[in-house]
């Protein structure tokens, strides 16, 4: 026997905040706004384009907050992530991976039929199915050489290589050579100010090097990619990016807050997860309702938020699958836990996989809820 039963939304509009149902991903829509004009202003400032990384949200409204302050378009990291994106009506993304099938070729050149799409390549055989599946769409696709430029993951190691892919794309009448991505991603989670500052200076260097071997044989790179979050001060000032790829600076998470900034470019937090103490059966700890369903914690236990700051009396010290064991920081101040019932509100170690455990993201600002974001492309990783 069927039953006819919804399971009801957990906010809507006009709500106050108590309101939410948890665990819900709430975002704070002032610090939101801040954090967007704030990294547009400096990317204006610098001359530098800015290209959103959508990995971080998935959610099109967020880019469509971004654009609308003038970005010039998305990064997604999956060809079928940036399908919800598309639909939404940007049209203007770069996937900052490689496709390694003539399945994904083929979606991609699809995908590029309604929306102008880029994709990068450190391999001959990426663009001949590029070039393939673009033929056979009817389509066209910009692409883009990665360099290896510290990350010790994708792209290719030297000019000589990149040249040789270069030289392979313009060859191509589907595809259309547009420069160079160099991204180091470990630069972005280095705690000292001093010590991201010279690895991205580092990988700069070598982007500076393969654009100028390609300039003295006549390869132009219009277009060089990269940067993120936490090297973005260094990326805006390197004389090399033309579009930088910051994501997580409109939400922060805990990881980032983690890093030293002495810098004028301080992004806040505006990203939490709204929980409820579920159990205060011990004198010593209690329990709320999100554990690790709820949150990632690759990078580390969440923070507890309390006043506009990272709590100095409260950890978040153990997630189970549906449970998180909040003690207080020093055994004798048991005064501390919060009551059976409470809200609490933490900070997630790593936004991006957390994001991609929730269909929704709710919007609040002056203690009521004023929207309810759809996570479009949550689960998408093709």
């Amino acid at each position: 026997m069927s039953i006819a039963f919804d399971l009801p939304p957990a906010a809507r509009p006009g709500q106050p905040v108590d309101a939410i149902d948890t665990p819900s991903l709430v975002v704070d829509l002032d610090v939101f706004a801040r954090n967007i004009s704030r990294m547009q202003a400096a990317a204006d400032a610098a001359g530098v384009k800015l290209r959103p990384h959508a990995k971080a949200h998935k959610c099109p409204d967020v880019s469509v907050a971004q654009i609308a302050q003038g970005a010039v378009g998305i990064c997604c990291q999956k060809v079928s992530e940036a399908v919800p994106f598309a639909r939404a009506g940007i049209h203007d993304i770069h996937i900052s991976n490689e496709l390694a099938s003539p399945a994904k070729a083929a979606l991609l050149a699809e995908l590029a039929r309604h929306a102008r799409v880029s994709v990068c390549v450190d391999d001959v055989a990426q663009i001949d199915a590029l070039a393939s599946a673009a033929s056979a769409a009817g389509s066209a696709v910009d692409v883009f050489v990665e360099i290896d430029v510290g990350q010790g993951r994708c792209g290719v190691r030297d000019a000589s290589d990149a040249l040789r892919l270069a030289e392979r794309i313009a060859n191509q009448s589907a595809l259309t050579f547009r420069g160079l991505q160099a991204y180091h991603g470990g630069v972005q989670h280095l705690r000292g100010w001093a010590e991201r500052r010279d690895a991205a200076a580092r990988a700069a260097e070598r982007t500076g090097s393969v654009i100028a071997r390609l300039g003295a044989v006549g390869v132009r790179c219009d277009v060089v990619t990269g940067g993120g979050s936490g090297s973005v001060e260094f990326d805006l000032t390197s004389g090399v990016y033309t579009e930088i790829q910051p994501g997580s600076y409109v939400f922060m998470d805990a990881d980032y807050g983690s890093n030293a900034y002495t810098g004028t470019l301080r992004f806040e937090h505006s990203l939490f997860i709204a929980t409820t103490v579920m159990s205060v059966a011990a004198e010593d700890r209690v329990i709320l309702d999100a554990g690790l369903k709820s949150m990632a914690v690759d990078s580390g236990l969440p923070w507890i938020w309390a006043e506009g700051a990272a709590s100095t009396t409260l950890d978040y010290v153990a997630a189970n699958d549906e449970h998180g064991i909040v003690k207080p920081r020093r055994a004798d101040t048991p005064e501390a836990l919060p009551a059976l019932g409470s809200r609490v509100m933490l900070v997630p170690g790593h936004c991006d996989p957390t994001l991609n455990l929730y269909d929704e993201i709710v919007g609040v600002r002056a203690g009521v809820v004023e929207c309810v974001w759809p996570i479009s492309a949550r689960g998408l990783s093709r």
